[in-house]
């Protein structure tokens, strides 16, 4: 027999099963409702908001240069652990020291200036004195006493105009001096290297913005999460609420975290509003690395040992069955079997966890509600097809 005649006699016989299941339907004149239902039990309940998130460093400083050079060594690497104040890379300091040696010299030229200025102010004071006194005595005219006090207010000025002269030759070595101590990187903080943007023998410049050398994070062992929460669910958000959440790394552990910080400012990408919520972890072991993806759930609430119904009994919808039930359906509630059919029961929720709901009341613990519906025509013909294709 040939593959083609196969196909055609399988194809046929699935015609036949099919024909067959649809006259078991037609002929079943009573189409009795079929009801599954579930217990209403106790238990625990936990509703969490869902999202994602990036892990980082609690405190990243970014270490950079003020003044402009070429990197002479380098002395960290990535992952280096440093201490604040430990010097993690040099500036060729040549050109520093040179100018720190020139302003150095211009102090000493305006000291000498100094003492020379307020020598000549010295002689005019004594050769004004002189001039008093013969003046007084009517020795010499007076136009000699007016020169004379001339030269002293000069020599006077002179003085004023040295002495800023030297603070301004100080001030220039200070910049240059500091300016030299600048080619010594330092670390600000202890922490670690997660990031070397340098190399020995490159060129920097610091003419417009610092550039960034070195990104330092302060303390691995304290992690942060930076989640994006939706804004139909950022009302549920509150601070101190516990988050537990899985990284791709480790996905058979679940870490723990606690919410810090709601942001208040809105992120907007193609009209989707979220705020990003700041979750505080503990990372001990260092398994947690910067820039790893978290998924994460916060707890936003919780119930312990309470009655729930499952939520697909809060979606049946009876509507061919209304005139039958023995209550009309208004407002929140769920279909329970009495005598065989549907009664409505109104029912106050609480919290849900996306499989189970709370009921605050309207249930006992121990009755059944109705999860799911079909006519017995509908399982005759399912379990039909499955036997057949069994």
């Amino acid at each position: 027999m040939t593959p083609k005649r196969i196909l055609i006699i399988v194809g046929w016989v699935i015609l036949i099963v099919l024909i067959c299941v649809f006259i078991v339907n037609i002929g079943d004149k009573k189409t009795e409702e079929g009801f599954s239902t579930a217990k209403v039990t106790k238990g625990d309940i936990v509703q969490t908001v869902s999202a994602t998130g990036t892990v980082n460093p609690v405190a990243m400083v970014l270490v950079g240069t003020q003044v402009s050079g070429t990197i002479k060594h380098i002395y960290v690497d990535f992952n280096s652990p440093v201490k604040k104040g430990q010097v993690i890379a040099e500036i060729d300091p040549s050109l520093f020291e040179a100018q720190v040696e020139q302003a150095r010299a211009n102090v000493l030229v305006a000291k000498a200036n100094l003492k020379k200025a307020e020598a000549t102010l010295a002689d005019a004071a004594k050769n004004l004195e002189r001039t008093k006194t013969l003046f007084a005595k009517d020795l010499i005219a007076r136009s000699e006493l007016d020169t004379a006090e001339t030269n002293y207010q000069t020599a006077l000025a002179q003085v004023g105009a040295a002495k800023a002269q030297l603070a301004q030759a100080e001030a220039v070595l200070k910049s240059a001096e500091t300016n030299l101590r600048y080619t010594k990187i330092v670390s600000p903080v202890d922490g670690v290297v997660i990031s070397r943007n340098v190399d020995v023998g490159q060129t920097v410049a610091a003419s417009f913005q610092t550039p960034t050398l070195f990104t330092i994070a302060r303390d691995l062992t304290k992690m942060q999460i930076n989640t994006n929460v939706a804004e139909a669910d950022i009302g549920k958000i509150a601070v101190g609420q516990t988050v537990n959440f899985t990284v791709d790394a480790y996905p058979d552990e679940v870490f723990n975290g606690q919410v810090s910080q709601i942001r208040l400012a809105p992120t907007n990408i193609q009209n989707v509003v979220t705020y990003d919520v700041v979750i505080l972890v503990d990372n001990p072991e260092l398994k947690l690395k910067p820039g790893m993806t978290a998924n994460v759930s916060i707890i936003t609430a919780e119930r312990r040992d309470v009655l729930r119904v499952p939520n697909s009994a809060l979606r049946i919808f009876l509507e061919r069955l209304r005139k039958e039930a023995e209550s009309k359906p208004e407002g929140t509630g769920v279909w329970v079997l009495k005598e065989g059919k549907p009664k409505f029961v109104k029912v106050t929720l609480g919290v849900s966890d996306g499989n189970y709901t709370e009921v605050i009341s309207g249930l006992e613990e121990g009755q059944e509600v109705v999860v799911d519906t079909r006519t017995r025509a509908q399982q005759k013909s399912s379990s039909a097809l499955l036997r057949f294709f069994r």
